[in-house]
């Protein structure tokens, strides 16, 4: 076997053997790329474009929207009629709501501070002045000292 392996060394620097004790080519015209193009051009690459947003993708949490049950839907409702009983007092507000993921199953609640600029009772809407809409059905919890002064007994 060792015999095989020389006889095919000896074919590959057979078909190279005008070539092998030249010197190394060296541009004119051309400058040679520096050390960091030149380990940059094997570095590797993106094979997979955009694998690395789907990854992501896939290991952002969401979580499943909560169903309040009559009582909590009783206190939200009771805090809107205070909200809209006082709506052109412009009333600042905590609001913690459900917003529905547009990738995924689930979604994410968010709370945000605002000034109530419209509460659209038939539509279930309630309007914040930033531009904000947040419909009661996704409503967790809402507060602010307006709801604060007309229901103290609440927590």
């Amino acid at each position: 076997m060792t015999g095989m392996k020389s006889g095919k060394a000896n074919m590959s620097t057979e078909k190279y053997k005008e070539i092998i004790g030249l010197p190394h080519h060296i541009s004119k015209s051309r400058k040679p790329l520096g050390k960091d193009s030149y380990a940059a051009q094997f570095s590797p690459f993106a094979a997979l474009t955009g694998y690395d947003g789907i990854v992501s993708e896939s290991e952002r949490a969401t979580v499943e929207k909560t169903e309040l049950d009559e009582d909590e839907k009783r206190r939200i409702s009771d805090r809107l009629a205070v909200i809209a009983a006082h709506i052109g007092d412009r009333p600042a507000v905590t609001v913690t709501y459900f917003v529905t993921d547009q990738s995924k199953a689930g979604g994410e609640y968010v709370t945000v501070k605002g000034t109530v600029g419209k509460f659209d009772e038939f539509e279930k809407i309630l309007y914040l002045t930033d531009g904000s809409k947040i419909r009661v059905d996704d409503l967790y919890d809402i507060g602010g000292d307006v709801i604060t002064a007309y229901l103290p007994d609440e927590p």
